[in-house]
């Protein structure tokens, strides 16, 4: 029996979908009841990652725990990305060491790195940031060193950090695309020139099956991070205007600086602050230095320990989302 925190969500859900193909079992752990997953056969779990006994009780009877649950986006209050991200870690780490777990996949971020400026090839050597202008990065951080600072000889961790996952049912970078290019609010920023690499959610999800089969106690990938892309940095704009083109959208030709995003950013969280906004505001700093810089890294060290192949091209992603997106319309 393998336990997927998140289990409800864009990526937990196609992990599932994906061991139970191959015919494992599965118990998926998550806040809210997900119908879909219980017709897959499913042992469906609700409860809150912050609750210890809780979560200690769904691991029981478990032989991993791939935990992919977590608090994303750019704006919210730090406690709440802390209770989500950092407890709820801690929560899984001490679920493994109750019910004698032996491997755990932690699902990260390639944010833990980024430092404001272009990250341009780098690999796994590259050390966790000091500074964050966002919870999300700066307790998926302190997540990831707990996870893996957890490795040893009765519990091998590997954190796994996938990039801009798309496709297909995708809640968050597809649909904020589509929505914001519907409005005519979607601007590139400094012209969508910066290369980028992302990770189509097939081979996402698929990542996490291979490092699940290659974890045990003293193996190659033990202890250890690994960055998750397709290996095609493209500039930004082509995956953009790929995704509008996907939706039936005209591409996205209007530009703002970084400058005058970064600023726009800080005057907007700014003002959420002030009238204390819970929702997610249209741009922050954080939000406008990851869409001002490059982001591509090396992934050669999954390939290696991980056997980590893209399972489709982004081309050939981009086809299979403008089938679902134009299925959704007929």
């Amino acid at each position: 029996m393998i336990l997927v925190t998140g289990g409800g969500g864009f990526l937990g859900s196609a992990v599932i979908r994906q061991l139970n193909a191959r015919g494992d079992s599965v118990r998926s752990l998550q806040r809210s009841d997900v119908p879909a997953l219980r017709d897959l056969g499913v042992d469906v779990v609700r409860a809150d990652l912050a609750d210890l006994e809780s979560v200690c009780a769904a691991a029981k009877g478990c032989d991993a725990i791939v935990h992919i649950g977590a608090k994303a986006g750019v704006w919210g209050a730090f406690a709440e990305y802390h209770r989500a991200n950092v407890v709820g870690t801690k929560n899984v780490i001490e679920a493994c060491h109750r019910n004698g777990i032996q491997r755990l996949v932690y699902t990260s971020t390639p944010s833990v790195i980024h430092t404001g400026g272009d990250v341009e090839g780098v690999d796994e050597s590259e050390p966790i940031a000091t500074h964050f202008e966002s919870p999300y990065p700066a307790t998926k951080a302190e997540a990831e060193r707990l996870a893996l600072s957890a490795n040893g000889p009765d519990l091998a961790t590997v954190a796994l950090r996938p990039h801009l996952i798309w496709g297909p049912g995708d809640p968050q970078l597809v649909a904020r695309i589509l929505a914001r290019g519907k409005a005519g609010r979607l601007r590139l920023v400094g012209g969508g020139t910066k290369l980028i690499d992302s990770v189509f959610i097939d081979s996402a999800a698929h990542s996490h099956l291979l490092a699940l089969d290659r974890l045990a106690p003293g193996s190659a990938c033990a202890g250890k991070a690994y960055f998750i892309t397709q290996g095609e940095p493209m500039p930004q704009r082509e995956l953009i205007n790929g995704i509008l083109k996907a939706g039936g959208l005209p591409p996205c030709e209007k530009s703002i600086s970084p400058r005058a995003a970064y600023a726009l950013g800080a005057a907007m969280e700014f003002i959420w602050r002030i009238l204390g906004r819970s929702d997610e505001p249209m741009m922050t700093r954080f939000l406008a230095r990851q869409l001002a810089t490059a982001h591509w890294y090396d992934i050669s060290a999954a390939r290696r320990d991980l056997g980590y192949t893209p399972l489709v091209t982004v081309a050939a992603g981009l086809a299979r989302l403008t089938v679902h997106l134009g299925s959704q319309h007929t």
